[in-house]
């Protein structure tokens, strides 16, 4: 099968569902795409491995570093219902794309990148693959290579950033595992906040336990800072980590 590179060319007319607060919306792909630099992404399906390990959360991570370099919005696009979409979302905690409805193949089909997975039971579907839209006028695509299964080779986000812009500073991966009603945890998490450093929390009682934390860190006190894998220490330390 071949797929065509649509570069330099509109985005095809469609109209793709959301869940809010209203409920089940309608959005026209001209109203998505005016006047905005937009990254869309499109893949297989919600809660699909890949698609969850991977695909999703980076973009969502790199979010803010994308915004820095002028990007409006991410989407991420699949053919699946809205509240399948809407459920993958809230379990990913992706709070930083859009993630939209192409519950009739509509505008996948009109891309040309909608495939027959009737072998895994899936019917049809999207072929994965990114583009970067500016003012509905599509920049570049990166379309995965007509393989057998799932190949997911160029349309990470890493390859997209590496396109606008390759010198881009990444953010760094911060974990911090805490305590409820510790006052140091707290003191960690608002010096992160004030450099505008996104980080998971790792909440002991409810995430893990003691052991993990002394297997991990050899330590038995809370906070436990790591940046990039390597561990910093407590509150503390971070703030020597800083200065």
């Amino acid at each position: 099968m071949s797929f065509e590179n649509r570069e330099g060319q509109r985005i095809p007319s469609a109209d793709f569902k959301i869940i809010n607060e209203k409920g089940l919306q309608s959005i026209a792909s001209d109203d998505l795409f005016k006047n905005k630099k937009v990254i869309l992404f499109s893949l297989p399906g919600a809660f699909t491995p890949t698609c969850s390990s991977t695909h999703l959360p980076r973009y969502n991570q790199l979010a803010k570093t994308f915004a820095k370099e002028g990007v409006d919005e991410i989407v991420c696009l699949s053919v699946n219902d809205a509240f399948v979409m809407k459920s993958w979302g809230e379990s990913q905690e992706a709070d930083k794309v859009t993630l939209l409805a192409d519950g009739n193949g509509e505008f996948t089909e009109k891309m040309g990148l909608l495939v027959d997975k009737s072998d895994l039971g899936f019917g049809k579907r999207s072929w994965r693959y990114s583009m970067l839209v500016n003012n509905g006028v599509i920049e570049k695509m990166f379309i995965e290579p007509d393989k057998p299964g799932d190949p997911f080779e160029v349309s990470d986000a890493d390859t997209m950033l590496a396109f606008i812009n390759d010198k881009a500073e990444l953010p760094k991966a911060i974990t911090v595992i805490t305590k409820p009603g510790c006052p140091f945890c707290t003191k960690a998490k608002e010096l992160l906040r004030s450099k505008e450093l996104d980080f998971e929390e790792v909440i002991l009682g409810r995430d893990a336990t003691s052991v993990s934390l002394a297997a991990l860190t050899g330590q038995g006190k809370v906070p436990q800072v790591f940046v990039d894998g390597k561990r910093i220490g407590g509150s503390d330390d971070l703030e020597k980590y800083f200065s």
